[in-house]
């Protein structure tokens, strides 16, 4: 009789759906919960993503208007309006290499509303400047990548060369003679015709644009 009212009581026992009492949570529901749970920190991201942006935003250039990374920037901010429905505006601060325009995001909010149009000049900045307001690796959150072109030598018709050997060996012959231009101090252009001088060992004398 004994062994018969402890079945009553173990088999009269209310229990869940996983055959858990009361006081234990079921696996299936721990389960759900669990993973709602981890689910709302990236809904909480997404709703963030989709609210921006809420107003305009700047795009920061680091050169003049008209060259290549302007022209770049002017297209990408037209389709970045159409796409978000908030207004792009490209605002050029040219000088000091680019450092001008890279000290302006730094010290703009950290909010989204003011981006900078990263070069290879930004890179080569870190190793040519000793001091610098800002530490661009620290201070600079990458985003995406957005365009890719390469270096083409051009040469003015007067120059009796045709082909990059025919150069070398016309350079070679006129030491000092010819001149480089680029975009500028320490930029891409100013750095690729100076590993072509390493490389060939021609003397050429180079012009930086004055941005």
């Amino acid at each position: 009789m004994k062994n018969r009212k402890r079945e009553i009581c173990t088999s009269g026992s209310v229990r869940d759906e996983d055959g858990q009492p009361p006081h234990l949570l079921g696996r299936r529901k721990f389960l759900h919960l669990a993973a709602g749970a981890a689910a709302l920190p990236t809904i909480s991201r997404v709703a963030r993503a989709q609210a921006y942006p809420t107003r305009p935003v700047r795009i920061i250039v680091g050169v003049s208007p008209g060259g290549v990374v302007d022209i770049v920037a002017r297209l990408i901010g037209q389709w970045l309006s159409e796409r978000l429905g908030q207004q792009f505006v490209i605002e050029n601060r040219p000088g000091a290499g680019t450092n001008i325009a890279t000290e302006a995001v730094v010290r703009a909010p950290a909010d989204g509303y003011t981006l900078l149009l990263v070069t290879a000049a930004n890179a080569i900045n870190t190793t040519l400047y000793e001091k610098l307001n800002f530490s661009f690796i620290r201070d600079i959150a990458p985003v995406a990548s957005i365009i890719r072109h390469p270096f083409v030598m051009v040469v003015n018709p007067s120059v009796p060369a045709k082909t990059v050997p025919e150069f070398i060996a016309y350079a070679k012959a006129n030491p000092g003679k010819l001149t480089m231009a680029s975009g500028g101090i320490g930029a891409a252009t100013h750095l690729a015709g100076e590993l072509f001088k390493v490389v060939t060992s021609v003397d050429i004398v180079h012009v930086p644009y004055r941005a």
